[in-house]
């Protein structure tokens, strides 16, 4: 039996329940950080990536978020997308698309509602008051109408200190992947953009981090190309000239024998929006064996580059399991003469280039036929396969933890329901008494 079982609205459980401020954002630190919708999928904000906006003393105080709150998408279909303030935050407002709600510490553990809102109830309660016009969305009436659990304030305080604890390991994770990231990035550009390794050797100086036999790799001359000055011996190729780029397609969502049974992931750029790390584990979709012959590049092998070419331009990510795309990539599978680790970085490297060959009155894109004569430098395949090795390294330890960072969020999610509920208390470390 659960003991001290109660329910009340979100609203009546607040201080306080706004709308937002109405700026521009900016990236020039003009003023506080200011948190948009687009800055809050998938429940994770990173406040290095928020842009800035101009705002008065008063405006500033008046729009603040602080420890607890919580802001919910009011518009689109992103609507009832939210976020808790989890930390200290540097000074930042949040925008006008956004509600803020402030939960009363004094009549409830503030992270306990905001587990609540992560929970299927809260989806399913945004789905039944939002509006079903062509700009769907919700107020903050209807917002602030959702159904909180309340149990003990002490099994409140221990389900948030469980949940808190899991997602703490799965931003751990988190972090560390961005530092492989980043280390992987740094070595592609030392390597393939600044030239490092050649010009050291140009200078009479040993290659800074590399083996002799991988310095031996590198030449000690750059010379004139289409590129500018590169490598010597290194070629300057397109892109369509050096690896393969397949396109996908979408099977008639109206024939169920196109997707039933649901035999084999496909993949639209929905499925790489909410990404931490550039690795693809799961589709929302599967489709059929009829479906999959729809589709003319077919079934893609693990290892396959995917790049979103519209709406937006330049999502990125390695396939870890053979897939099937839509009309929405650009996907570059393994067998050309550069690697799709390679191509990942390059990518990376050269986003604002690919974006710029991009056109479209509906939308930008990025067609297959323009993407394909971009020039791109090719260095000698053995410095590649020295290149793969060193930071497939680093790619699988990122896909072991995106692996378990997915497994640690399993978890949670499976533990949610029961512990806002009541039906699981937490009696101590790992200690569960099923109610």
């Amino acid at each position: 039996m659960r003991s001290n079982f109660s329910i009340s609205t979100l609203a009546d459980l607040c201080t306080d329940v706004s709308y937002g401020y109405t700026e521009s954002a900016t990236d020039n630190p003009v003023g506080p950080k200011f948190l948009r919708i687009t800055d809050i999928q998938g429940g994770v904000y990173d406040w290095g990536k928020v842009p800035y906006c101009p705002a008065t003393e008063s405006d500033a105080k008046k729009y603040s978020l602080a420890v607890g709150d919580i802001v919910v998408a009011r518009t689109g279909n992103s609507t009832g997308e939210n976020a808790q303030i989890k930390s200290s935050p540097p000074p930042a407002v949040f925008a006008s698309y956004l509600i803020r709600f402030r939960p009363n510490p004094d009549l409830v553990n503030p992270f306990f509602i905001g587990y609540q809102l992560r929970d299927r109830r809260f989806q399913d309660h945004v789905l039944s008051v939002r509006g079903g016009s062509a700009q769907p969305g919700a107020n903050a009436k209807q917002l602030g109408a959702f159904s909180v659990f309340l149990i003990d304030r002490e099994m409140q305080d221990c389900a948030v200190e469980l949940l808190k604890s899991l997602d703490d390991r799965i931003t751990l994770l988190r972090d560390t992947s961005k530092t492989l990231e980043a280390i992987a990035q740094a070595i592609f550009k030392s390597w393939f953009i600044d030239f490092d390794p050649v010009r050291a050797k140009m200078e009479g100086r040993a290659p800074v981090g590399l083996d002799e036999e991988t310095a031996a790799l590198f030449p000690d001359e750059l010379v004139d190309s289409d590129l500018g000055l590169v490598p010597k011996g290194w070629d300057v190729k397109t892109v369509g000239e050096a690896v393969e780029t397949v396109g996908g397609a979408t099977p008639d969502t109206k024939n169920q024998n196109y997707w039933e049974p649901a035999e084999y992931h496909w993949t639209s750029p929905k499925d790489l929006s909410g990404l931490s790390d550039p690795v693809l584990l799961s589709t929302e979709r599967r489709i059929s064996s009829s479906g999959l012959s729809k589709i003319s590049s077919g079934l893609l092998p693990v290892g396959t580059l995917l790049m979103s070419s519209r709406a937006p331009i330049g999502y990125l990510a390695i396939a870890d399991m053979p897939v099937a795309i839509n009309q929405g990539y650009i996907a570059i599978p393994s067998g050309g003469q550069l690697p799709p680790l390679y191509m990942l970085r390059w990518c990376q490297a050269n986003m604002e280039g690919i974006k710029g060959r991009a056109n479209g009155s509906t939308f930008m894109e990025i067609s297959k036929k323009a993407f394909r004569p971009i020039p791109i430098l090719v260095p000698p395949p053995k410095l590649l396969d020295v290149f793969e090795e060193t930071c497939g390294k680093l790619f699988d330890r990122l896909v072991l933890n995106a692996r378990q960072a997915k497994m640690l969020a399993k978890i949670r999610d499976a533990l949610l329901p029961r512990l806002i509920s009541g039906k699981l208390q937490v009696l101590g470390p790992e200690k569960f008494v099923p109610q």
